[in-house]
Parts: C-alpha cells; sequence; structure tokens
C-alpha cells in the first residue's frame, strides 16, 4: 500500500527533511493588510520577524478546502492513502478543512490526524508517519502508531506578551489581563487542544527553568526521547540552551525548531518553548 503524508506549515519541518521524507505541505497564510503570504512559501520566519518590526500585526487564516481537494486529487495519481496531520483543531479550522476536503476526493482514502498541538512536536509526527510508509505499511498502522506517540507528547512554552494571544482569540481576555497586571510569564500548554495557562511564573529565567524541570520528569525514565527547543527570533539563545540540555539528558535527542509567521503572530518576538515525545 501506498501512502502519502501531508501535513501543515505550522509543523515548521525543514525543508530538506520534508524532500527526504516526500512530506506534501498545505500552507496557512499571514496577511499583512492586504498582502497575503503563503507561510514558508512566500515568507520565512525571520522574514516574518523583520516584517512586524515595522508593520502592523497580520492576521491568519486556514487554507481553503479547495486547496486540499486539488492536493488529494492529485496524491490520488500515485498514492492508495493520505495521512493528513494538522495542528491542534482548537485553535485553527485546519484539521476540518482537511475533514471537509477528504469527503470531496475519489479514488484515495484520506486519514486525517488532529496532532493537538504545533511546530516542530506536530512534525515529529509527520516524520514518523512518512518514515513507517517509506517501509509501505498500511495507513491504519501508522495512525495507530501516531496515536501511541501522542501518550508520550508535551509542550510548554512561555510568551513574552500575553496580548498577541488575547487579540487573537486565543487565549481569554481575563488571562491576559492578569498576566500583563502582575508581570508574569505564564507557562502555558495545549489542553484538550486549546492553549490553556500551565503555571504563573514571575520571571523568563523561572519560567525556562521550569520547562527544563518538566522535560526531566519524563527523561529520568532514561527511556529515548526526541525534544525540539521552539523560539520565536532567539536563535541563539535556542542553541545554547540545546548545548546544555544535551549534556543534562544524553538520552534525549535535541533539535531546534522555530515560531514561524502563522504561530508567531499569535505568541510575539521572543517566545520560548520546547516539546517531547517518546521515540
Amino acid at each position: 500500500m501506498k501512502t502519502a503524508i501531508v501535513t501543515d506549515s505550522t509543523a515548521y519541518i525543514p525543508k530538506e527533511l520534508r524532500e527526504k521524507w516526500n512530506i506534501h505541505m498545505i500552507p496557512l497564510n499571514v496577511i499583512f493588510g492586504k498582502e497575503v503570504y503563503r507561510e514558508e512559501f512566500d515568507i520565512t520566519w525571520s522574514q516574518f520577524y523583520e516584517e512586524v518590526k515595522t508593520k502592523e500585526l497580520p492576521t491568519t487564516s486556514q487554507p481553503p478546502i479547495g486547496q486540499f481537494v486539488q492536493l488529494f486529487e492529485k496524491l490520488s495519481e500515485d498514492y492508495d492513502a493520505v495521512i493528513s496531520i494538522h495542528l491542534s483543531s482548537g485553535i485553527s479550522g485546519t484539521y476540518q478543512g482537511a475533514v471537509t476536503a477528504s469527503t470531496m476526493v475519489e479514488g484515495i482514502k484520506v486519514y486525517p490526524f488532529d496532532s493537538e498541538i504545533s511546530c516542530m512536536v506536530q512534525g515529529f509526527y509527520a516524520l514518523e508517519a512518512a518514515e513507517i510508509a517509506s517501509c509501505g505499511e498500511e495507513a491504519e498502522a501508522i495512525i495507530k502508531r501516531l496515536e501511541e506517540l501522542k501518550k508520550t507528547a508535551r509542550a510548554y512554552f512561555m510568551v513574552d506578551d500575553l496580548s498577541h494571544l488575547q487579540r487573537g482569540g486565543r487565549l481569554s481576555s481575563a488571562q491576559a489581563f492578569i498576566g500583563s497586571l502582575l508581570q508574569v510569564k505564564p507557562l502555558l500548554h495545549f489542553e484538550n487542544k486549546v492553549i490553556v495557562p500551565f503555571e504563573k511564573i514571575r520571571t523568563r529565567k523561572k519560567a525556562m527553568k521550569r520547562i527544563v524541570d518538566l522535560l526531566g520528569e519524563d527523561a529520568s525514565s532514561g527511556e529515548a526521547h526526541q525534544a525540539v527547543i521552539i523560539h520565536a527570533n532567539r536563535e541563539e539563545e535556542a542553541e545554547e540552551w540545546r548545548k546544555e540540555l544535551s549534556t543534562m539528558y544524553p538520552n534525549v535527542d535535541f533539535s531546534i525548531g522555530y515560531f514561524g509567521a502563522v504561530i508567531g503572530t499569535h505568541l510575539g518576538e521572543g517566545s520560548m518553548g520546547m516539546g517531547w515525545m517518546k521515540k
């Protein structure tokens, strides 16, 4: 059985990895005024953080359903099935778009998968699926494996300014107000597919240390994990963190990812996070 792997741009999988594992990508859009940019195609993460310094904060939009239909139909020429892996359905309609499109195509079976998360942790699912698919495994078996991984997936992040999340409707007004009033750096995470505060922490340094402690709780088992340090235009800081943590946790394979244009619109520059799951 030939199974294609599709994800969306918010997985932020490096291009060379997408090409190596033949992962197809549907872009979300970031909109500055009347200018629409397809994330990861028309605008990179570094270009985005330059743009927002001189322009008003953009808005974002999910891919049109027609784009999914077009891609699925094209894939039906060479594949029997598609696994379509997307950012959490609690913060975007992208997954639902894939579900709707799956009912509109013939000649190929589509399996939409809600990662219930985003960024490179979502990317981990796509890479795992692609590797298994390359061995000719059935689509149902791949989905089963992704569901197993989901039980071990964690992600925590902190933002410098809660107003972006609040403005985009990703965090309630009351939570944003309390955060700015107390000057806290709340640690956030996904719970039931939406972004909610995990703990309220007063400083950036303490928030980052708390993320490390949470990783340590899982990594202390000695089992092999993969982890990604995710930054919003803080590449050097992320690299320093990676070096430090690689020494602390030799059983964890660390990589560096980023909050790209769409997720960066909602979190703001300076945000930092980490996600991990068992290998």
